[in-house]
């Protein structure tokens, strides 16, 4: 198979430029100082309590939101785990810190629950870089196909897909898939994808989209890194470049990068992903250093290691949301949820059966 043969054609130059232009105009949180940071903590324990209402938080935002969630009995987590935990907890109120397909998840598992975010706004580039109509287009083209798409996509985009999977259940749900005969088109992360492809061999159709984050981790820059600390083990979000990748000691989801950097006998960890997973990765294995990888020169990158839309997350606007909740609500028209829904709870269906999910019940 020629290589050429395996990709979608490439992501418009225009839609590209939006998607740098909305990640760089994106405003962060505003820091807080200790006193506002004890006011707005107090108040949102408050009105969790009031509202029957669980934080369920990703591992790239601040770490601030990632420990009230610890401290309030919700979950920090990567997207799969995230979707069990909220569809299997008893509160009424999901509230998802992180970025907006995360809480259209929720939705389409909960649609009897309250979803809320503390911005609407928070977008990521790999949802973007893949519209809706454009690639239910494309999967028309190639009817073939069996459509992969990773979680990273819109409601109506998982609504088009046979599959959703995540970096954590990619590779086994693809070689499910093989050893069926299928033949995959894959969306939307071309890296992800041609990833997955050289490990299993699979017949993929890869969307050329990327993550802004990710797509910016430099391997030269990268080698030169290990040679300043030769002993260090590094640590690769699949979601990263090639050259990346084969630099590494540990290619993983973000649980998966987690439990590495407990295992590893290695003092120091060269880690390239998004730098929010450095609080939860050194609570897990306290005695090592992390060392984040590098990205393009600070004058050139869009994201330098962080997301713009998971910064986007903060204490004020969580409190904001909780409060008054017009404009941070996730709504899904009815017949995009049920669609999309089927996807979903395919991947969860697998992911259990082969001991992937753990959250069967809240905890």
């Amino acid at each position: 198979m020629n290589r050429s043969d395996t990709l979608a054609p490439p992501i418009p130059s225009a839609l590209t430029e939006r998607i740098q232009s909305l990640a760089l105009s994106s405003p962060p949180a505003p820091p807080v100082c200790a006193a506002e940071h004890a006011r707005l903590t107090a108040a949102i324990k408050a009105e969790l309590t009031r509202q029957n209402a669980v934080l369920v938080v990703h591992y790239y935002v601040d770490q601030a939101l990632q420990a009230l969630a610890d401290e309030t009995g919700g979950r920090v987590s990567d997207s799969l785990d995230m979707a069990a935990f909220g569809a299997a907890h008893p509160a009424q109120t999901l509230v998802v810190c992180g970025v907006r397909f995360m809480g259209e998840t929720a939705k389409m598992l909960s649609p009897e629950k309250r979803v809320l975010m503390p911005t609407l706004q928070a977008e990521c580039s790999l949802d973007l870089s893949c519209p809706a109509d454009e690639f239910s287009a494309f999967c028309d083209a190639h009817p073939e196909r069996t459509v992969v798409v990773y979680a990273n996509t819109s409601a109506a985009v998982k609504a088009r897909a046979d599959w959703v999977v995540t970096s954590s259940n990619a590779l086994p749900i693809v070689r499910h898939l093989m050893a069926e005969g299928k033949k995959i088109l894959w969306a939307p992360d071309r890296h992800l994808g041609r990833y997955i492809q050289e490990q299993t061999g699979a017949d993929m159709l890869l969307w050329q989209g990327d993550c802004v984050v990710h797509n910016e981790f430099a391997a030269e820059d990268l080698l030169a890194l290990k040679r300043q600390h030769p002993d260090a083990a590094v640590l690769v979000h699949p979601e990263s470049p090639r050259a990346v990748v084969a630099l590494a000691d540990v290619v993983g989801s973000t649980s998966q990068l987690i439990a590495a950097a407990q295992r590893l006998p290695n003092r120091e960890l060269i880690v390239a992903t998004d730098n929010g997973i450095f609080y939860k990765m050194q609570q897990a294995a306290p005695d090592k250093v992390l060392i984040e990888a590098p990205t393009a020169e600070a004058s050139r990158c869009i994201s330098c290691a962080h997301c713009p839309w998971m910064a986007m997350n903060g204490l004020a606007n969580l409190l904001h949301a909780l409060q008054q909740p017009e404009g941070h609500e996730i709504f899904i028209p009815e017949p995009t949820r049920v669609a999309a829904v089927r996807s979903v709870e395919r991947m969860l269906a697998f992911s259990r059966a082969q001991g992937l999910v753990t959250s069967k019940t809240a905890r």
